[in-house]
């Protein structure tokens, strides 16, 4: 089983994405993108609220990598194999956080449940594209400004909060637990 998940499944290209997310948070994280909003106006966005893609793509590529006949017969079931790499990846996202911001670390695990959902409801093209149209709604319909003029966030842009908020975090969690659950059974049209 070991050499199918590094050969067939290749779950070490999620290892290679988490060193790409902490070398282009840690060079261009503070780095802005432009944003249009909704307004007609243009709000930047940190580079860094767009690396838990790379991370998600990564599950997502080696969630699709299959060989049917081989997983219909191995002796320890390949579902077990892909729960377990992918509670790894959500486990990993917080030491990758310490390099480059607690924030990045919640939206991988965010978005990773995001996508799982997806996954399991659709296919792994859709659920790789989920992620990023969520931050892209967050950077996009998620900023308010308060009473005083200051620039805030709505209670649902997830992936805006600091990456210190507790209430965030446990959303996160939660999200991950259930799409975790949901995704034991394999993508739709799968289960046996």
């Amino acid at each position: 089983m070991n050499r199918y998940a590094l050969a067939v499944r290749r779950w070490w290209t999620v290892l290679l994405a988490y060193v790409l997310l902490v070398a282009v948070g840690g060079t261009m994280g503070d780095g802005v993108l432009p944003v249009p909003t909704l307004t007609g106006g243009m709000a930047g966005a940190r580079v860094a609220y767009f690396t838990p893609v790379l991370v998600v793509i990564a599950v997502m590529y080696c969630l699709d990598r299959r060989l049917p006949s081989a997983e219909s017969t191995a002796v320890v079931p390949v579902r077990r194999l892909d729960q377990a790499a992918v509670f790894l990846t959500a486990v990993l996202a917080p030491g990758a956080g310490l390099l480059v911001g607690m924030d990045v670390a919640r939206n991988t695990i965010l978005l990773l449940s995001l996508g799982l959902v997806a996954w399991r409801l659709s296919n792994e093209a859709t659920a790789s594209a989920v992620g990023l149209l969520f931050l892209i709604a967050n950077v996009m319909l998620g900023r308010v400004h308060d009473g005083m003029g200051h620039a805030s966030h709505t209670w649902w842009a997830l992936a805006l909060y600091p990456g210190r908020s507790v209430g965030a975090w446990l959303v996160a969690a939660v999200l991950f637990a259930v799409a975790l659950k949901l995704s034991a059974a394999g993508p739709r049209g799968t289960e046996r």
